[in-house]
């Protein structure tokens, strides 16, 4: 059960990966929590995945998590007549509620709410951001703009506005279905696409009614604006470089990754680095060095996780993917440099019983060496708090959710295990050294730290430390 690494690797699932063998290969290679994406695939599929993921979940007696990435409200033009035309820059171009098939000077933005928004001086990106154009006015139901960087523009594709928050929620009718679907279905994360702002989150929380945790995708400069709020709503964090690069500069989308990263990590919440970490590997079977050193700087930045999207979900090499991931980030995780620069980037714990009691947990099993730090938890938040602390010892959480130790996986270090709640100290005691013996963390004479509340039971209720030797 227990890793040679903290950070956690999350895989995309897709044609290539949800074949119940290939599945289990992933988990082998180094797979913590699987991702279903549902901007693609079918109810159905997603289904099949979820009951082979729990099934192997079983038969493997280790948890697995799964995180549902909806959609979001993604913005496209309409349609061409012959299927695309070509934009030459300086010419004047409109886009328009008209539903007839566009040419080389208009095309139907479908989107009301969109057109509304727009006022001269805008930037509109097309395409992943290969064609883009400024707005040179705008009016009832249309926008006239000019091309500023020209090409072959094609039915359907995306559109990008980096400096305008569009009035539209980030849950689309397609993303509530999508939602009560993954909801039904025991999904552990929920995440969403295009967050704006704030209310988003909320609305968000308040159809998920505690029945998933929820991570915010910061792919917008609206979102980079509101990032302290962003953070206290959300449970997790991921930095979708894909959407984030294409709405901002490319330059900046590495300095908004530590700083996301590092601002997550101060909050005691778990953040993902994703898009394009080993994109070669979608046809080739070993990564670039430049891919290498990408996913290296995110495991030196402390991230909770890495993601693979393409590379798992629909590449020719998608085990190997998950297997280059895990080597590189074990490499740099025993590499005498990673070490300092989790102790520089260390956050002060908060001025509470909790924090100091986690705090000093980190601090006595490195004094002691400890095989482990052991957490109890109900909700999940005793472990997060070590997580925070980035400990050199593994970190071993007990609690008696299912649900909880999943949703964990994604969670720097922790090591989740579903165990029968402690009656007392000596039982908590005894439920630790077992546990730690079974999975490898302890063996007889190695010292534990243990942390939990009292009494027990109550969430984020922290205020004991213990120190338990394993007897042989």
């Amino acid at each position: 059960m227990h890793r040679a690494r903290n950070v956690k690797i999350v895989a995309t699932l897709g044609p290539a990966s949800a074949a119940p063998d290939r599945i289990r290969a992933l988990v082998a290679a180094g797979a913590d929590v699987f991702r279903l994406n549902f901007s693609h695939g079918r109810h159905d599929d997603h289904l099949a995945a979820i009951q082979t993921v729990r099934a192997l979940e079983k038969e493997l007696d280790r948890p697995v998590g799964l995180l549902a990435d909806l959609q979001g409200p993604k913005l496209r033009v309409g349609l061409f007549a012959g299927g695309g035309a070509d934009l030459v820059p300086g010419q004047a171009f409109r886009l328009d509620a008209d539903p007839a098939p566009g040419d080389a000077t208009r095309v139907q933005l479908p989107h009301p709410e969109v057109l509304g928004s727009l006022k001269p001086g805008a930037e509109l990106l097309l395409d992943d951001g290969r064609l883009r154009l400024r707005i040179t006015a705008a009016g009832a139901g249309r926008a006239e703009a000019e091309v500023v960087v020209g090409g072959r523009l094609s039915d359907r594709k995306g559109l990008n506005l980096p400096n305008v928050v569009v009035p539209l929620s980030a849950l689309t009718a397609k993303d509530r279905t999508d939602l009560a679907f993954a909801l039904e279905h025991g999904v552990d994360w929920v995440a969403l696409s295009f967050v704006q702002r704030p209310e988003d989150l909320a609305e968000a929380r308040a159809l998920i009614a505690g029945r998933a945790a929820l991570l915010a995708k910061i792919e917008k400069p609206s979102a980079v604006d509101c990032l302290d709020q962003l953070i206290d709503l959300a449970d997790a964090l991921m930095v979708a470089r894909g959407d984030l690069g294409v709405e901002m500069p490319l330059q900046t989308v590495p300095g908004l990754q530590k700083r996301i990263v590092r601002l997550a990590r101060r909050a005691g919440k778990p953040v993902v680095v994703a898009t394009q970490m080993l994109d070669s590997m979608v046809k080739a079977p070993v990564p670039t060095r430049a891919e290498v050193s990408d996913v290296a700087t995110a495991v030196y930045d402390g991230a909770d996780a890495i993601m693979l999207s393409a590379e798992s979900a629909a590449g020719d090499w998608p085990v190997e993917a998950v297997a280059t991931m895990d080597a590189i980030a074990t490499a740099v995780e025993h590499d005498p440099l990673y070490r300092g620069i989790m102790e520089a980037e260390h956050a002060n714990p908060e001025h509470t019983v909790p924090d100091a009691i986690t705090a000093a947990a980190r601090q006595v099993a490195e004094t002691i060496s400890a095989a482990a730090i052991v957490t109890y938890t109900m909700s999940g938040s005793t472990a997060l708090r070590a997580a925070r602390e980035r400990p050199r010892s593994p970190i071993l959480c007990l609690t008696p959710l299912a649900g909880t130790a999943r949703r964990l996986c994604l969670a720097w270090g922790v090591n989740a295990v579903v165990a029968p709640d402690a009656i007392n100290f000596a039982d908590m005691i005894a439920i630790a050294s077992k546990v730690a013996r079974e999975h490898g963390m302890a063996g007889p004479g190695d010292n534990l730290v243990v942390t939990a509340g009292v009494p027990f039971g109550i969430p984020g209720n922290t205020n004991v430390l213990r120190i338990a030797r394993i007897e042989a």
